[in-house]
């Protein structure tokens, strides 16, 4: 009888460590930040259903949020104790240098494609056809913490003898998103854009006008797609299992439900070697990632 008391309380224990953990991670919020590249309702939309797969697959509550601008970015994920956030190169480059958080997976687009590059557009009406033209005009930027949406255009002006964009042009602006950049060029609020190429694309698909009414100038080198970066604080097997599922995703039937959603036909491996083209923007640009004012 004392024998069979003890087995039973062996095999109690034996239970509730194999499931602790599932129970840990159960009871965890896993916040992931999303950097606001179009509406941002819309882009919403297309994560919701990535966060109940993710959920789902790792065994706790993934929950994705909205930061509200890249110029943030960095003093939203610290102070929000975020998990991981998809990052654009530049946010992505902050990320590897001032946290030490680790690529984990980028999205393939409906293309075949996981690159991006920057777009340098005018309207097909300015007169614009180099940066000689550009002198005296109106320029809309994303945001200073962006390379497709800025980083590139200032090496693009600098390597054409443009030091100063605030006196070569009237007027310099930010407007916030790629998608904005585009209509406040399209809707003739400013002369010139630079964007994200996918952004670009993904308008035009939707909206003909963009294509008759937009040109591009200029393109910059390929660069790695918005990429999922993850706390190298959080448990390595919990990074891992994420890493997994993503991986997996275009496998199964559920996953390739979800990828359609996101307008995307896999998840491929990232790592930090992915970001090494940015630093030669950079260092045309002019800028150091450890000094840079981005806000």
């Amino acid at each position: 009888m004392m024998k069979a008391r003890h087995y039973m309380t062996f095999l109690l224990i034996m239970a509730a460590v194999m499931v602790w953990p599932l129970r840990a991670w159960g009871d965890t919020e896993i916040l992931i930040g999303l950097i606001p590249e179009e509406n941002i309702f819309n882009q919403m939309d297309r994560h919701r259903p990535l966060a109940a797969y993710l959920s789902k697959k790792v065994g706790a509550t993934v929950r994705f949020t909205i930061l509200s601008r890249y110029g943030d970015v960095m003093d939203r994920f610290v102070s929000r104790k975020m998990d991981g956030a998809f990052f654009g190169v530049f946010t992505g480059v902050l990320a590897i240098d001032r946290i030490d958080a680790e690529p984990i997976a980028r999205p393939v687009g409906l293309s075949g494609s996981s690159i991006v590059q920057s777009y340098i557009f005018v309207r097909n009406d300015s007169g614009i056809r180099d940066v000689n033209d550009m002198k005296g005009k109106r320029i809309v930027f994303v945001d200073r913490a962006t390379v497709t949406g800025y980083l590139y255009a200032l090496s693009y002006l600098r390597e054409h003898g443009v030091a100063s964009p605030e006196t070569y042009f009237r007027e310099v602006s930010f407007a916030g998103s790629h998608g904005s950049t585009i209509y406040a060029v399209l809707d003739g609020r400013a002369d010139i854009g630079t964007v994200k190429s996918t952004i670009f694309q993904k308008l035009v698909a939707k909206d003909p006008v963009i294509k008759e009414e937009l040109s591009i100038i200029a393109r910059s080198r390929e660069l790695p797609d918005t990429t999922l970066f993850l706390r190298k604080d959080l448990p390595q097997s919990l990074r891992a299992k994420i890493k997994a599922a993503l991986l997996a995703m275009d496998r199964e039937p559920e996953g390739v439900n979800v990828l359609k959603k996101l307008e995307a036909q896999k998840f491929i491996d990232a790592k930090k070697e992915d970001f090494a083209a940015f630093y030669d923007i950079a260092r045309t640009a002019g800028i150091s990632v450890k000094t840079y004012k981005y806000r």
